[in-house]
C-alpha cells in the first residue's frame, strides 16, 4: 500500500511540475514570437513610412540590387539615438507599385532582395488589400502597405524573422525534460523521506489493532469459557458456580478499562475539546496519590519515599493529573525490586514544575526505552497482563502530559534505576 503511495505521490508530483513547465514555456514562446512580430512589423512600417522619401532613388523592377544604394550614396537606414524605428538585423525589400500596377524597387530602404515571381505574386495578392499590416502564408512572407496618393508601398520581410520562437521552443523543451529528469530523481529521494511519518503511523495502527485485538481476545475467550461451564450446569445455584460468575464479572471489568483507556487516546487523537482547566496546588493532588499507593508498596516489600515542595501550582484538569501521577506510581510501584525504593520528588524550576518519579531495579534496556510510551509496548513480551496491564498506562501519561503543555520524558541505568520525569508549566507563566 505504502509502495503504491509513493508512486501516486511522485506521479502526482511530476504531473504536476510537468504542467507547470509547459505553461510557462509555452508562456514564453508565445511572447517571444509575438516581440519577434512586433519587431517584424516595426521594421516594415519604418520602412514604408519613409518609403516616399527615398522613392527617387527608385529604380525599375529588376534594374538594381540592395547594395547598388549605397554605391549610389543612398543613406542606409538611421540607427542609434533611442529613435525607435526599423531593426537594421531585419532584412526588408521595398517596392512602389503606381496605378498602372508597375512596380519599382526602392533601394534606399531595401536590404534584402525578392524572386521576380515572388514578387509579381504578392503584388497580385496586395493590389486591392488596403492599408495594414499581414502575413501572405503562402509565400512565406510578412509585409506591410501604405499608400501615399497614386503610388502604393509594399515592404516585405521573410517569415523566418519571426520564428526565432522554434529555437527557443527547443532549447526550453531541452531544459524541461533536463529539468524533470532531476526534479523526479529528487522527487523519489524526498517522497521516501516525506512518507516516512505514515510509514511509521501505519506500522503503529497495524500494531495497534493486532495488539488491542489480542487484549480483548483473551477476556472474551474466558468469558466465553465461563458462560459455557455456567450453562453445562443450569440446575446448579449461583452460589455454588460464584468463582465462574467472578472470574466474567473479573473480564468484563478488565475490557472495560481497555475500552475506557482507548476512547481517552481516541479522544486526544482527534483533538477533542480541551479539558476544564482550574488552578490547583500539584503537592496535594500527589500527596492524595502516594496515601493510594502506600499499601501497594508495603505488600510489595517496596519503600515509599517522598520530598513534596508545598505550594507548587499548576493550571490543569484535577481527574487527568491524578490519573497521570497514579500511572507513574503503580508503574514504579510494580517494577521495583523487591525490598528496592521508589522516591518520589516535587519541584519548582524557573519556568516549570517537575515531577520525578524513580524506582530502584532493572533498567530498562535502550532499545526499549525509546518505544516505553508507544501503545501496547511492554518491555518484557514474556509478562502477562496481570502483571503489567495493557500497555497503554504511559502512553495516556504523556497524552496528558502534552494535553496540558508538559512533557514526560524517561530516563534508565544500572546505577540509579528508572526515572520518569513530569514537567508541566507553572500556573499564570
Amino acid at each position: 500500500m505504502l509502495s503504491k503511495l509513493r508512486l501516486k505521490f511522485i506521479a502526482l508530483n511530476m504531473a504536476t511540475v510537468a504542467v507547470v513547465l509547459a505553461v510557462v514555456f509555452t508562456f514564453i514562446c508565445v511572447i517571444d514570437q509575438q516581440q519577434s512580430i512586433a519587431r517584424v512589423h516595426e521594421a516594415l512600417d519604418a520602412a514604408v513610412a519613409h518609403a516616399g522619401d527615398a522613392n527617387v532613388g527608385a529604380s525599375p523592377l529588376g534594374s538594381q540590387m540592395p547594395g547598388d544604394a549605397a554605391r549610389e550614396g543612398a543613406a542606409p537606414p538611421e540607427i542609434g539615438g533611442k529613435r525607435g524605428g526599423s531593426d537594421p538585423s531585419i532584412p526588408v525589400a521595398v517596392f512602389s507599385m503606381d496605378s498602372d500596377g508597375a512596380l519599382a524597387a526602392v533601394q534606399a530602404r531595401t536590404t534584402a532582395s525578392l524572386a521576380d515571381d515572388v514578387l509579381a505574386q504578392a503584388a497580385e495578392q496586395l493590389a486591392d488589400v488596403p492599408e495594414e499590416f499581414g502575413s501572405l502564408d503562402g509565400l512565406g512572407l510578412f509585409y506591410a502597405k501604405r499608400v501615399a496618393g497614386s503610388t502604393a508601398y509594399l515592404a516585405f520581410a521573410d517569415m523566418s524573422a519571426a520564428n526565432g520562437w522554434q529555437a527557443l521552443a527547443l532549447t526550453l523543451a531541452g531544459v524541461g525534460m533536463a529539468a524533470l529528469a532531476t526534479f523526479l530523481v529528487i522527487n523519489v529521494f524526498f517522497s521516501r523521506w516525506a512518507l516516512q511519518p505514515v510509514e511509521r503511523a501505519w506500522a503503529q495502527q497495524r500494531r495497534f489493532v493486532a495488539d488491542a485485538s489480542h487484549d480483548l481476545k483473551t477476556p472474551l475467550t474466558v468469558i466465553l469459557a465461563n458462560t459455557s461451564i455456567l450453562l453445562e450446569h443450569p440446575e446448579r445455584s449461583v452460589a455454588s458456580q460464584s468463582q465462574w460468575v467472578e472470574s466474567t464479572q473479573h473480564e468484563a471489568e478488565q475490557m472495560q478499562t481497555l475500552v475506557s483507556d482507548l476512547l481517552l487516546l481516541a479522544q486526544t487523537d482527534e483533538g477533542a475539546a480541551k479539558p476544564p482547566m482550574e488552578k490547583l496546588d500539584l503537592a496535594d493532588l500527589v500527596e492524595s496519590e502516594l496515601l493510594q499507593f502506600e499499601s501497594v508498596a508495603f505488600e510489595r516489600k517496596v519503600e515509599l519515599c517522598s520530598q513534596l515542595e508545598p505550594g507548587v501550582a499548576v493550571c490543569g484538569n484535577a481527574p487527568l493529573l491524578r490519573k497521570l501521577a497514579g500511572t507513574l506510581l503503580d508503574n514504579a510501584c510494580k517494577y521495583a525490586d523487591r525490598g528496592g525504593r521508589v522516591d518520589v520528588e516535587l519541584r519548582r524550576t524557573v519556568r516549570h514544575v517537575e515531577l520525578a518519579v524513580r524506582n530502584t531495579g532493572f533498567a530498562i534496556a535502550p532499545e526499549d526505552l525509546a518505544h516505553v510510551f508507544d501503545r501496547f509496548y511492554r518491555a518484557d513480551k514474556a509478562r502477562t497482563r496481570d502483571d503489567s496491564g495493557f500497555g497503554l498506562g504511559l502512553a495516556i501519561a504523556r497524552s496528558i502530559a502534552e494535553e496540558h503543555g508538559g512533557t514526560l520524558s524517561a530516563d534508565s541505568d544500572e546505577a540509579s534505576g528508572t526515572t520518569f520525569t513530569l514537567a508541566l508549566p507553572i500556573a499564570g507563566s
